[in-house]
């Protein structure tokens, strides 16, 4: 069997995640590295693998995972659809997610390749169990209650505001959707609070929640990537009331958001030339084996 060349796109957290995902995997094997220092102080655990500037340098890319900041994610894909690989990503600003894939679609189109976006588990995996709560119960409310813990793409926001060495946000649920974001910045020298927290504040990625800021000595000393999620739906089934459907997890945050990254990433070879989230995909294409043997086994 022909293994799926995968190139992973920065080496942060996910991108770390998303190589030990990889190699886990046994229908995929590692194309190399996109990081932007390239080969500089190239960490030993890379050490068989090629890393390299610019994915170009690369041979026989199938998709690429892009384990960048959610503000980045466009401009990649944008470059890397446009040689005829496939991308998938974990962009998060859930309020942005059909301009981006409306933006993609074309691009995917007229190059023939596929893009799989806001890849995570929330949005993403997240996404799918609602869609299925939504259809057991049409009629109804549901709600998504977040961790408590750490976000990596509010973290990732606040490190980018001027004045701030080091940032953690935590999302703490307040109940029925709502939540609170308590941020602890690790401040540059002659940054103000008061300037951050504004700055902050402002951003879309806070604009609509209670958020706190407060400035720490170490922001190391209090970082956790674990997080959490809590879903439910009380509605309707036909015309039969009082429906209550529920679904939890405590997770690693960066470890499950590259292993769906990796799911996706499979699944990208299986679809026709476009732009997809997780909903318009077959979940069974997430996994590897075959197909009437999945079927057999899960049904």
């Amino acid at each position: 069997m022909k293994k799926i060349r995968a190139a992973v796109v920065g080496y942060g957290n996910i991108g770390k995640f998303a190589i030990e995902a990889l190699e886990a995997s046994e229908d995929f094997e590692i194309a190399g590295v996109v990081r932007r220092n390239g080969a500089e102080n190239k960490p030993a655990e890379l050490a068989p693998y090629a890393v390299v500037k610019d994915i170009t340098e690369l041979k026989d890319v199938d998709v690429a995972i892009l384990a960048t900041p959610t503000r980045s994610c466009q401009e990649y894909a944008e470059k890397i659809l446009a040689l005829g690989i496939n991308t998938v990503d974990s962009f998060d600003i859930h309020t942005s997610i059909i301009d981006y894939r409306r933006a993609l679609m074309p691009v995917c189109q007229k190059n023939g390749a596929v893009a799989i976006i806001s890849a995570g588990w929330d949005p993403g995996s997240d996404s799918i169990v609602r869609t299925l709560m939504q259809s057991l119960a049409p009629k109804g409310l549901s709600y998504t209650n977040f961790g408590p813990g750490r976000s990596m793409g509010h973290s990732v926001c606040v490190r980018s505001k001027a004045g701030v060495k080091d940032a953690l946000s935590m999302t703490i649920p307040v109940g029925e959707g709502i939540h609170r974001r308590m941020v602890y910045v690790e401040l540059e020298e002659g940054a103000k609070l008061e300037e951050v927290t504004k700055a902050i504040k402002a951003d879309p990625y806070f604009a609509n929640d209670e958020t706190h800021v407060f400035a720490v000595d170490s922001v190391d000393a209090l970082n956790d990537v674990g997080h959490g999620v809590n879903l439910t739906r009380k509605g309707v089934s036909g015309k039969t009331h009082n429906q209550l459907f529920e679904f939890n997890m405590k997770i690693n945050n960066p470890a499950l958001t590259a292993q769906v990254l990796v799911n996706v990433a499979r699944a990208s070879l299986k679809q026709q030339p476009g732009c997809y989230t997780m909903i318009e995909i077959p979940v069974i294409d997430m996994l590897p084996g075959d197909k009437e043997e999945l079927i057999a086994h899960l049904v």
